[in-house]
């Protein structure tokens, strides 16, 4: 066992830097002390004061007016807007009633003794300010100038303070090593599209890995035991406001655990790096099956911070002689399913009346004892709105979207439903291990990954009716967003064979290195990933993830600053055997 100490320090922020002082600390204890500021011009006024910003605040800087200092106040009123300067002078208090009670510094300012401009500014494409409203394509354009404003410069600093508490827990506390795993690797079968890249090899390509998910597994075979990374991970699908094509997960792997021991060791790594200004984070989790998920929420990532539970309502509506009602339950597995929105009348299908009766075309086919019953089974209150669907079960899950809309649409007209400070942490178990593949549902596909476990109560099905096997897979939610997966891996080359030869009629040979791994005394095992760009965009309540990532792409992929991708030449292509075969607009279009 080893002993480690900690010792918690303030860092010295001004070391090996030329400056005594950042623009966010200087207190009513600095006055009189001569100081040195160096930082963006903030905002200039008339030649008489400027406010200097830095990384930590901003500091009022009085310009000289005597002649004395001429020179000095002719540089600082001659250099624009977000120039860098670096000023020496003598804090002072601000006059009586002058104080600013907005700004941490706001007792105290600079008056300059010298001043040099380190670099001018050019006219800005946009000011450097939050409240400035710019399109999100000239923000990833000039996204070095977007990387000044307070609200990404908090962001990225959280981000990195999130992360260094997770090293010491996991390192420091539970002995997790931390491995660099490759990023070129071959093709990863199932699973979204990967980044091709080209060889010197004829016709050879390798991937970028999805997630480093068969090696840390090797590494479990290896004896590491327990291993993480803060892993940068691509996928070639189209970008969304949560979703970028190169993204960084938490990605951790444990021998001899099971599933309580991955979410007990996740539940602390987040208490333990949670930001204090968010408040507390209350443990464990409650935990809910996916099939309570979709029963109840249409999702298999519930927002669980608002009711507006779906309600089968299957009994009574058979009950009722409605023929068109009747002739979509009388299919094998339809069902018919509600949602009651609270005070919803601005959304019509089925409203409840002050009377007690209902407003819809659904009450000529009721009598009033009927509406009475339907009224009572979703405990409808006047001017309640209720949506219906009914057949099978993906129309029916449609109601998760339409309980999401409604929710959205509600708090546009005042309602509060989600509050926003509220944690809503949640375990989503019991998934099915394979899923009917869309384009062909008599096929099967991993419903995650070929290599997770199956549930130990379902494995004799696996070889009998691999369709019925839960999976010892495990997603953690917060506030209806999935920010982390994780299994139980398949330790057992034969099984793992079975799994992608029989079920998914995948070719293994893509997977020997693996297998072959598996057959010599791999340990139990498993492991979870969490998505570091989601869960840091709901920390800072960005609604996007583009704001907690440095440099991201657009919502295209693209990178805006630097134009990529790019055209390379053909000579540039010819050492790994590539031709591209231009359309006649494409080539014009490349020549201009």
């Amino acid at each position: 066992r080893f002993l480690w100490c900690f010792f918690f320090y303030i860092p010295d922020v001004n070391s090996f830097a030329a400056r005594t002082n950042t623009c966010g600390e200087l207190r009513a204890a600095h006055i009189g002390q001569e100081v040195t500021l160096c930082g963006w011009i903030q905002y200039q006024r008339q030649g008489l004061f400027l406010v200097l910003r830095d990384f930590q605040g901003l500091t009022q800087i009085i310009i000289p007016q005597d002649e004395a200092h001429s020179h000095v106040r002719k540089l600082l009123s001659n250099a624009p807007v977000e120039s860098v300067v670096r000023v020496t002078g003598i804090v002072s208090s601000r006059p009586p009633g002058q104080e600013n009670l907005k700004m941490p510094t706001g007792d105290i300012e600079v008056k300059v003794e010298t001043a040099e401009v380190l670099n001018f500014c050019k006219k800005l494409p946009f000011e450097i300010k939050d409240f400035i409203k710019k399109s999100e394509a000239l923000r990833m354009q000039y996204r070095y100038l977007d990387l000044r404003s307070s609200q990404l410069q908090h962001n990225l600093r959280l981000r990195s303070q999130v992360v260094m508490r997770m090293r010491e827990y996991l390192c420091n506390h539970h002995g997790f090593v931390d491995v660099e795993t490759p990023t070129l690797f071959k093709r990863t079968p199932g699973g979204a599209k990967e980044f091709l890249v080209p060889s010197r090899e004829v016709g050879k390509f390798y991937s970028l890995p999805q997630s480093p998910q068969q090696f840390k597994q090797l590494l479990m075979i290896g004896g590491l035991d327990r291993y993480f990374q803060v892993a940068r991970c691509y996928r070639d699908e189209g970008s969304r406001p949560d979703r970028q094509p190169e993204f960084t997960q938490i990605d951790i792997e444990m021998s001899f655990v099971d599933q309580a021991g991955i979410q007990r060791l996740i539940e602390g790594l987040l208490q333990y790096s949670w930001p204090e200004e968010r408040g507390p984070i209350t443990t464990p989790f409650p935990s809910m099956t996916y099939e309570e998920a979709l029963a109840d929420y249409g999702t298999d990532k519930p927002d669980t911070r608002f009711g507006m539970k779906i309600m089968d309502i299957s009994d009574t509506l058979r009950r009722l002689d409605i023929g068109f009602v009747q002739n979509v339950l009388s299919y094998p597995h339809s069902t018919a399913k509600a949602i009651c929105i609270p005070r919803g009348v601005e959304i019509m299908d089925v409203i409840c009346r002050p009377d007690g009766s209902l407003k819809s075309l659904l009450t000529k086919f009721l009598s009033e004892e009927q509406q009475s019953e339907l009224i009572q089974a979703l405990n409808m209150q006047v001017d309640d709105v209720v949506l219906l669907a009914a057949g099978d079960h993906k129309r029916c899950s449609a109601l998760g979207s339409l309980r999401l809309e409604s929710a959205d649409l509600l708090e546009a007209a005042g309602m509060v439903l989600r509050d926003p400070a509220a944690l809503h942490f949640l375990w989503v178990v019991d998934f099915p291990l394979f899923l009917p593949k869309e384009e062909n549902p008599s096929e099967l596909e991993s419903a995650h990954h070929p290599f997770t476990a199956p549930h130990p109560s379902d494995t004799n099905l696996l070889y009998s009716d691999p369709t019925k096997v839960r999976s010892q897979h495990y997603d953690l939610v917060l506030n209806g967003s999935e920010i982390g997966g994780g299994s139980i891996r398949i330790h057992n080359a034969e099984q793992q064979r079975f799994v992608l030869e029989k079920v998914l009629k995948e070719d293994s040979e893509v997977l020997s290195h693996l297998l072959e791994a598996l057959e010599f005394g791999a340990p139990p095992h498993g492991g979870i990933a969490l998505g570091l760009d989601r869960l840091i965009s709901l920390i800072v309540g960005s609604p996007s993830i583009r704001d907690v990532i440095a440099f991201p792409k657009s919502f295209r992929g693209r990178d805006l600053m630097g134009n990529a991708p790019d055209y390379v030449t053909p000579e540039e292509l010819e050492p790994y055997h590539i031709h591209v075969s231009w359309p006649a607009a494409e080539t014009e279009a490349k020549k201009n």
